[in-house]
């Protein structure tokens, strides 16, 4: 809300709501909200911790505010970048035309583990490899915005921003009608409509769409249930579905239905026990034959978890570069590839200024946030750089924006991320006007990760 003392211009009638508020009932409301969400069921399970099925993920009543100008900007690059991404994974399952100009190492892609040669020389149908992207934006100044990672695997965290707007909804309703705020209750039914957009050529009428998750024990099942039930679809599990005449159908109470669009909540390797992990129970036997006979469609395609891939983002810009022909408008964090030995050399020399991921990683797992680490955690994971270079990256830490939480001695700043959702056709992009915002609720911490102890809180995309 402020910004060098001053109230940033988004902020204003918020602030002057705020102002005329009792301490008091922010902190009943905030108690409410926290009951709210209990009752509602939104928990999510960290693995290997004993409470893991009754964490809440904490929820900051003071909304994160943007422009419409903000927005603007913000959503022209984040298209300009999941239209590159997608564009990338077709040509590298396909032409390789990027590898070829040299602009992306082919050691890269072949030694990747996300790379899946079964997807080779197969396109899905209507060319869509990312249904559904999440973007992770952090600023740093008023018009700096840069991208820490692209979640174009099986993204999560959208339930979220549904429930945080929908619970300041019922508590702030006067907010709402005196601040213009652009609405994202809309997405279950734009999710449903580019989904059934992507069905395969052969589908007549109305496309069957089903949600295919892990099961009750998955850290987002609540998320898989909850889009199911918004967008008014099936949610199944790998023993509900099975081939019937070369389709995917599920079991009813009426027999099989085949389905025409799958959206999937498990990952590759669990996705085919015939063509991937042969031990998988979460899978479904079978459905890489029928996906690549052109029977189906899953979304996101198998196979996109190579744009994840920290060392691969790396050279977004230049992905972005080679399939737009227009520079970046988004620019990504200053990136050291440990696989690379000078810049291995430098990330051991100033480990304790920078902040060190696995490649893979997702979740604030396996990563080293050197201002914060102690002279024996820097030795342990200088060991572990030095053993495996090629699995890790590593960044600056950056000079942060703050945005306000509501703390018991009143406003206090703490660091955020965001992270919109991008839902992509063959008949385009919809990206909906706000995100989920993840707070480091602790001092300090650069940290949102909800695994990690931080919160999320309401993202206002204003009507200009």
């Amino acid at each position: 809300m402020h910004c060098a003392g001053a109230t940033r211009a988004p902020y204003t009638a918020y602030d002057k709501w705020f102002a005329g508020q009792n301490n008091e009932r922010l902190a009943k409301k905030s108690r409410e909200a926290e009951a709210f969400f209990r009752r509602t069921g939104i928990t999510f399970n960290v693995y290997g911790q004993s409470d893991a099925e009754e964490r809440l993920i904490p929820f900051d009543l003071v909304p994160r505010i943007l422009s419409g100008r903000e927005w603007t900007k913000l959503s022209k690059g984040i298209e300009q970048r999941v239209y590159a991404i997608n564009a990338f994974l077709n040509d590298i399952y396909n032409r390789q035309e990027i590898l070829r100009a040299g602009v992306v190492p082919v050691d890269l892609i072949a030694r990747n583990e996300a790379f899946l040669p079964q997807m080779m020389g197969f396109t899905p149908p209507g060319g869509v490899y990312t249904h559904i992207v999440g973007t992770d934006i952090v600023r740093t100044g008023e018009d700096d915005f840069f991208v820490l990672e692209d979640n174009a695997r099986t993204p999560s965290g959208v339930s979220y921003m549904l429930e945080n707007r929908e619970t300041m909804l019922q508590m702030f309703p006067e907010l709402f009608s005196s601040i213009k705020v652009q609405p994202v209750s809309d997405y279950p039914k734009n999710l449903r409509r580019s989904l059934e957009a992507c069905a395969p050529h052969g589908c007549n009428g109305r496309p069957c769409v089903a949600v295919l998750t892990p099961g009750i024990h998955n850290s987002a099942y609540y998320e898989h249930s909850f889009l199911a039930d918004q967008m008014g679809v099936e949610l199944v599990e790998g023993h509900d579905l099975r081939v019937v005449d070369g389709r995917i159908a599920m079991r009813t109470t009426r027999g099989y239905k085949t389905i025409d669009v799958l959206y999937r909540r498990v990952d590759d390797e669990y996705l085919d026990p015939l063509t991937f992990n042969p031990a998988s129970m979460l899978g479904v036997p079978g459905i890489m034959d029928v996906y690549r006979a052109g029977n189906i469609t899953i979304a996101n395609a198998p196979g996109t978890g190579v744009a994840d891939d920290k060392a691969v983002y790396s050279y977004v810009p230049e992905i972005v570069k080679f399939y737009t022909g227009e520079p970046a408008i988004l620019k990504n964090v200053e990136t050291h590839r440990c696989s690379e030995q000078e810049a291995l050399q430098y990330v051991l020399d100033n480990l304790a200024d920078l902040v060190v991921k696995e490649v893979h990683g997702s979740g604030g797992y396996g990563m080293l946030v050197g201002p914060a680490a102690s002279k024996q955690e820097l030795s342990d994971f200088a060991a572990k750089l030095r053993a495996r270079p090629a699995n890790y990256i590593a960044q600056p830490t950056l000079a942060l924006s703050t945005v306000p939480i509501f703390s018991e001695s009143g406003l206090a700043p703490r660091h955020v991320d965001l992270r919109p959702f991008a839902l992509v056709s063959p008949k385009g992009m919809n990206i909906t006007p706000g995100g989920l915002t993840r707070v480091a609720l602790q001092e300090g911490s650069l940290v949102v990760n909800s695994s990690q102890g931080g919160g999320t809180k309401d993202t206002w995309v204003l009507e200009d």
